[in-house]
């Protein structure tokens, strides 16, 4: 290392100049517990693999819907009387 190195690093840090974001800040071990999305770099890899994850649960979610719904195969009916029921759907070939 150069003493022109040290130089830059020194004026740098004599005009005022930070890191970005809260890494660079003073803060307590307490806030950083608490807030580690804060201060860890983002992984790539986590995010790809939790996005999936997320997209495939909230699928299955909404083909467990759609396969209740199909399923039930009831209608609202009304008799003679004029009263309303729920009758289940049956076929001509039942």
């Amino acid at each position: 290392m150069s003493p022109a190195d040290g130089d830059a690093k020194e004026s740098a840090a004599g005009k005022g100049f930070k890191s970005p974001g809260l890494r660079g800040a003073r803060t307590t071990t307490l806030f950083r517990v608490f807030n580690p999305e804060l201060f860890i770099k983002p992984n790539k890899p986590v995010m790809a693999f939790g996005l999936v994850t997320i997209t495939l649960c909230v699928g299955y979610l909404g083909y467990l819907h759609a396969m209740r719904d199909n399923d039930q195969q009831l209608y609202e009916a009304i008799d003679s009387e004029g009263e309303r029921y729920m009758r289940r759907k049956t076929s001509k070939w039942d």
